[in-house]
């Protein structure tokens, strides 16, 4: 199938496409040789994606030519640690994936980041091709080149900036999503419009609901939107050295840290932990003159995100998260730099909040 959008990422010398539509899986061997001119592919899923478009990948593969090597590995955030990368690197060894080989990352964000991450250093980097099957990874994880694991000092504090050969999102794949997961996708796609486009946070008010139903029409346009948005700040600042690359990572801070204290489990999602770090993100931007924290809450109950600790299930001290926040990717000389809005469309770095600020922040919204 032709895709219904091509977004290109016009990085100097990593130009690719992120292409975007209906029934592309069918077509995924055509167009990763198209993009790569590869021989051999390794495809690298979990065990739930597996069962539904595993074979039709590896099927387009093979009659596109490539010879094809599955790698199905268990589902979760807990697959994305040194063990299951271990795992994984035998396995493109073993099957003798060379530089100009691909490995196609077939899944959700874990599978992305783990695959990605394993492309990057195996043989000093071979290429990479993201086929995201959830809308969380369709709208970010797999634009902009980060992949990582995690450990058990926090998330992706093991990685590397690797930008993909080709992204493929084919928008079939979320009819088989839980609604759960739509969700906690949905966290993703809010944020851009928080971030950089008030007029797309007002069009998500008035259209959440759809995105959250599945409307064709509705979640294209919000997986175009996000992955244009996501586009433009990754061009400017690839690897988050001029800042604004940073501003993705609004409610993250939190977000990881919720994410430890829950074990790096399913009981809390990411896109669900980052909804509630996203709510406590706006309480300290309040403090310095945001306005807006109630309207944003109001649109997350709207389509059923969680907006404290409670609606997660989740019991932690404020002290104990803000000892993980420490290990935060955008701590510089001991202090965190946060992401916090000043109106809904507009982001901004600060790195001298008081941790007064941060408890009181963490205790809105239900830590104790």
């Amino acid at each position: 199938m032709t895709p219904d959008e091509t977004v290109q990422v016009g990085l100097p010398g990593r130009r690719y496409d992120i292409q975007i539509g209906r029934g592309l899986l069918e077509g995924a061997g055509a167009a990763i040789v198209d993009a790569t001119g590869a021989l051999k592919c390794a495809i690298v899923t979990d065990e739930t994606v597996a069962k539904a478009y595993l074979d039709i990948v590896a099927t387009s593969c093979a009659a596109a030519g490539l010879a094809v090597h599955p790698i199905v590995l268990p589902p979760g955030e807990s697959t994305k640690d040194f063990g299951h990368l271990k795992n994984v690197l035998d396995e493109l060894l073993d099957a003798e994936i060379e530089r100009k080989d691909i490995v196609v990352a077939l899944g959700g964000g874990v599978i992305g980041d783990l695959a990605g991450f394993a492309a990057s250093i195996l043989r000093r980097g071979v290429g990479v091709v993201q086929i995201p099957t959830t809308l969380l990874s369709q709208v970010d994880s797999s634009v902009g080149g980060k992949t990582g694991i995690n450990t058990r000092h926090g998330k992706n504090l093991v990685g590397m900036f690797y930008q993909p050969s080709l992204v493929l999102i084919d928008l079939d794949t979320l009819a088989t999503l839980p609604d759960r997961h739509i969700r906690a996708g949905y966290a993703e796609v809010v944020k851009y419009g928080l971030i950089a486009d008030a007029d797309f946070f007002g069009w998500l008010e008035s259209n959440g609901a759809a995105v959250m139903r599945r409307d064709h029409v509705a979640t294209r346009h919000a997986v175009s939107v996000s992955c244009r948005s996501k586009t433009a700040i990754v061009e400017a600042d690839e690897r988050e050295t001029l800042g604004s690359r940073a501003l993705l990572n609004l409610g993250h801070t939190f977000g990881h840290a919720i994410e430890a204290a829950a074990g790096f489990g399913d009981s809390v999602l990411h896109g669900e932990a980052v909804a509630v770090g996203m709510m406590m993100a706006l309480h300290l931007s309040a403090g310095h003159g945001f306005s807006e924290t109630q309207r944003v809450a109001d649109h997350f109950a709207s389509v059923g995100l969680p907006v404290s600790l409670s609606d997660l299930g989740l019991s932690a001290s404020a002290t104990d998260l803000r000892a993980l926040m420490a290990q935060d990717k955008k701590m510089h000389a001991g202090k965190i730099t946060f992401v916090l809005a000043s109106a809904i469309g507009s982001a901004y770095l600060k790195n001298d909040v008081a941790d007064d600020e941060v408890l009181q922040a963490l205790r809105a919204y239900g830590a104790t």
